[in-house]
């Protein structure tokens, strides 16, 4: 029996294995690896992408957050012990990027059918020490951002986007990217828009935060040899920076190709007791990174798949507050929303050169689950 993969890596980037490799080569021959050309030209582009003023490459996704949150303390726009609002069932990088900096998680519920922040829960949990939100588009929903935006304003917060999944995606007529104060990207190379390494970009049109990043992520220094700032060493590189530049283009279109087989999953699986994904808004505003259903037995459904070739995955076992490097985040209060989550979620397989025939595999093997017998 034939295995329907979760995501198979070599299949997504064959169709351009020609164009990866001659950008490969053309940074080899070059000699330069570091913050050259292919990194200046990726910045631009992935800022006219997103709609932004600026991109600024760093190391992977996680420095992208923790940089920016950096620099906001850093500016004096942040300080320590600031509370940081962020969605209960992210994945843990979230969080990492607020404690690092030694900011205070504060952890809030998200809507029950996006699994994403809204407003009204936001606003419910806004106190005088929180002053930023950080709003993840999980799974490649584009979280409410114009009422997001409009909060923030509002009350004066600074507002993150952990836009990790979503690449691409569009709400209300903008790019995520483009809503918040900043936002921060992993080109890991799972993502939608996906390296062959680790690699992440930080975006903004704030001027001032953006020539703090730059130097920040480069040792703290602008002119070689003179450091302003403590920095750190994290920059994209030249051969991530041009292998993305060969994939950037086709970002739309295999998204749209993802949503393809999306809309043949939400068509053909109906399996009562298996709930589909919703989109909260216009098609759109979801670019599909994973396809995740819940099921009461999360666990028998996940083994039925398995025992039929088609592997899954879960996003993710353990909610934040549930791990052990959290464990005096929250003690002992609940978090039912992301709970619940930990215990039904499952990620089908999904990617943009799934075969019609994997698809239909899929939909069949689930339909016949047996959640009873």
């Amino acid at each position: 029996m034939s295995t329907v993969p979760f995501l198979d890596l070599g299949a997504v980037n064959r169709p351009i294995l020609d164009e990866i490799t001659a950008a490969s080569r053309r940074v080899i021959e070059a000699g330069w690896y570091i913050q050259g050309q292919e990194c200046q030209r990726f910045e631009s582009e992935f800022a006219t992408f997103t709609g932004t003023r600026h991109a600024i490459g760093v190391a992977n996704g996680l420095d992208a957050l923790v940089l920016i949150l950096r620099s906001w303390i850093d500016l004096g726009r942040l300080k320590i012990g600031d509370g940081v609002i962020v969605p209960s069932n992210t994945f843990i990088a979230s969080l990492l990027a607020i404690s690092q900096n030694g900011l205070t998680p504060v952890l809030v519920e998200p809507n029950p059918a996006s699994f994403n922040l809204d407003v009204a829960g936001v606003e419910q949990a806004l106190t005088p020490q929180v002053r930023a939100v950080m709003a993840v588009h999980l799974y490649g929903q584009a979280a409410p951002m114009a009422g997001l935006a409009a909060l923030c304003r509002r009350r004066g917060l600074l507002l993150v986007e952990d836009a990790a999944q979503a690449h691409g995606a569009i709400s209300d007529g903008r790019r995520v990217g483009a809503w918040g104060d900043a936002a921060g990207f992993s080109f890991y190379p799972g993502k939608n828009l996906g390296a062959l390494g680790d690699g992440g970009a930080v975006t903004t049109d704030d001027d001032v935060l953006a020539a703090h990043l730059r130097a920040l992520r480069n040792y703290g220094s602008e002119i070689k040899y003179e450091n302003r700032i403590l920095g750190v060493n994290s920059r994209l590189d030249e051969l991530q920076a041009a292998i993305l530049r060969v994939k950037l283009p086709r970002l739309d279109t295999d998204n749209a190709l993802r949503r393809r087989v999306v809309d043949r999953y939400r068509a053909g699986i109906v399996n009562p007791a298996v709930s589909l994904p919703v989109v909260a808004g216009d098609e759109d505003s979801h670019v599909w990174h994973l396809f995740v259903v819940r099921c009461a037995e999360r666990d028998r459904l996940a083994a039925h798949l398995s025992a039929h070739g088609i592997m899954t995955q879960v996003h993710y076992p353990i909610p934040p507050h549930r791990q052990a490097c959290y464990a005096d985040l929250a003690p002992g209060v609940s978090m039912p929303v992301a709970e619940a989550m930990a215990r039904e979620v499952l990620s089908l397989p999904l990617s943009p050169v799934l075969t019609e025939g994997e698809v239909q595999r899929v939909i069949d093997t689930v339909n016949s689950f047996n959640a009873v017998g």
